[in-house]
């Protein structure tokens, strides 16, 4: 039995729309609830009633499952769990390569060819866990047959960067990009950039300021990150990018 899960944040419901909110949005995925969600997250209201909508992201929820199931917790809208699959926790320990590797070829293995199907059931005994960049990278990618280029990638991961300037509703920061070197992935220097946190003066990372940290997702700022999220985040971020590298 794994050790005692960390302490839970507030809602791991409106936690996961934050970091859903974007794609959705975009059309990406989920339902067709996004001004709902929208709602629930800026005012702060988690409600049971929410957890079938988010059901509807049937990329993320699977993953959640594993997540939950390995680490003996009954929901997989668990705050701690929905943290550990964007942004990484030490959830991710106790899930087993077989666990992960049993839902990955459950769920795609008959949509990949021969090929890339080995090349993505190989990655859980490396050590791939069932992490969002993971699925970015060595999943969604391949699923998409190879069409999934930098530009979509590097929106789609989850990436951090430290407040510069805030300007109403848009922030700069400074933030590494995704980049190709020698023909692998990399986190290049960061750079200015700006991107957006809200939508009529309404968003979820109200009070920045210079030097905050802050979890990005498809130009949408997600929440501010305290040192412990930031930490985790990038240390999941360079595991799931070196594993990504050996069949790329």
């Amino acid at each position: 039995m794994p050790a005692a899960p960390p302490a839970a944040p507030p809602s791991g419901l409106l936690l996961f729309i934050r970091y859903a909110f974007m794609p959705n949005n975009l059309g990406y995925c989920g339902g067709n609830e996004n001004e709902i969600l929208f709602e629930h997250a800026v005012e702060g209201r988690p409600d049971p009633r929410l957890a079938p909508m988010l059901v509807k992201f049937t990329g993320a929820v699977p993953y959640l499952r594993t997540i939950a199931a390995a680490n003996g917790i009954g929901d997989p809208f668990d705050p701690r769990v929905v943290e550990a699959y964007w942004i990484g926790n030490e959830l991710l320990d106790h899930v087993e390569a077989g666990d992960l590797y049993r839902s990955l070829d459950e769920r795609f293995g008959a949509h990949l060819p021969a090929k890339v199907r080995a090349q993505v059931l190989r990655k859980p005994p490396a050590g791939a866990k069932p992490f969002h960049l993971f699925h970015v990278l060595d999943v969604y990618r391949h699923l998409e047959s190879e069409a999934v280029g930098m530009a979509t990638m590097e929106s789609c991961r989850i990436s951090w960067g430290q407040v510069r300037e805030v300007d109403g509703a848009s922030v700069v920061v400074d933030r590494q990009p995704l980049v190709q070197v020698d023909g692998k992935l990399a986190l290049g220097e960061a750079r200015a950039e700006r991107v957006l946190r809200a939508f009529e003066g309404r968003g979820f990372a109200d009070d920045l300021a210079a030097g905050d940290w802050v979890s990005v997702h498809w130009g949408w700022i997600c929440e501010r990150l305290d040192a412990r999220r930031l930490a985790n985040l990038r240390a999941a971020s360079a595991t799931h990018l070196a594993l990504a590298n050996q069949t790329i």
